[in-house]
């Protein structure tokens, strides 16, 4: 019998450059969206349990497109990110809209996780070799966490630029995580296109491809208060997975190992992406690589 091992799913983001709820948006030829693909590549990949990080706001229509084609392929169950769901002793800013971020939809989940763990982005195809990378990792039970980079001319888009982050890598492991968040063509910008520095096309990128063990938790609740501390009042602050994850490195008291998927990765970071999305999976659905997804 396989290990349990349970895929999270960050999907409480609105996608503002796309200009909506781009999660559910269709994809496939008949109505499916990314998600459905990811899904039905981590369940072959031996992923028991799903569980979706959304806000309640979206819970109807998220649960009416998403829920009746994935539910009957594996277990699911939700978590909800709301702005309001802060440790004991803190309290939301009123004019407060927008979620604490990516570590803080981890955080979330604590209650109904407690097996290891990957998590993805909603929005995000990253191919079947990519899951079944992590899956395996995760089965193994070292106590150590990972993730899967992709190469950085593979998550490329020709309509605008893009943000990723920059990986240093010693021995297999990951050393640091650097956001860059204005990419176009292997190049980055610090001032607005002023000045270009060059990446290597190779360079390997976090996508957001995280494998942990239920540990991690502990980890983010603590580093979530220090953060509210200091961060709870500005507004637009967020508490990011990354950020965790480097403090741990730095600290030396985790270890993560870097798993590279040399696969093309997948997004609609654009309204103009779609079409490339859409003709892309489609061809792999053709191929015979997604039957009855």
């Amino acid at each position: 019998m396989q290990k349990d091992i349970t895929l999270v799913v960050m999907a409480a983001g609105m996608g503002s450059r796309f200009g909506g709820l781009k999660q559910i948006e269709p994809i496939g030829k008949n109505g499916e969206v990314i998600l459905d693909f990811s899904v039905y590549d981590a369940v072959a990949a031996g992923f028991n349990k799903i569980v979706f990080v959304i806000k309640h706001e979206i819970e109807k229509d998220f649960k009416e497109i998403i829920e009746k084609r994935i539910a009957k392929k594996v277990k699911v169950e939700y978590a909800f990110q709301e702005v309001n769901d802060l440790p004991k002793g803190y309290t939301c800013p009123a004019d407060r809209t927008k979620p604490w971020g990516t570590a803080h939809a981890i955080l979330c989940c604590k209650d109904i996780v407690k097996e290891p763990f990957a998590v993805i982005n909603a929005d995000d195809y990253y191919g079947k070799s990519a899951f079944k990378q992590i899956a395996d990792f995760l089965r193994n039970e070292t106590g150590d966490y990972c993730m899967v980079g992709f190469r950085l001319q593979n998550t490329l888009t020709e309509n605008g630029h893009v943000s990723r982050g920059v990986c240093e890598i010693e021995n297999g492991a990951l050393r640091s995580v650097t956001e860059r968040t204005k990419i176009i063509d292997c190049k980055y910008t610090e001032d607005d296109g002023k000045s270009w520095t060059a990446l290597d096309p190779d360079t390997v990128v976090s996508m957001n491809l995280w494998g942990f063990t239920p540990d991690m938790f502990g980890y983010i609740e603590e580093g979530f208060k220090s953060f509210l501390d200091e961060k709870l009042n500005v507004p637009k602050s967020e508490y990011y997975l990354p950020s965790v994850v480097s403090s741990l490195i730095e600290r030396n008291e985790k270890q993560v190992k870097v798993l590279i998927a040399e696969d093309k990765w997948y997004g609609v970071t654009y309204k103009e992406d779609k079409q490339m999305v859409v003709d892309a999976i489609g061809k792999m659905v053709d191929n015979g690589l997604y039957e009855g997804v």
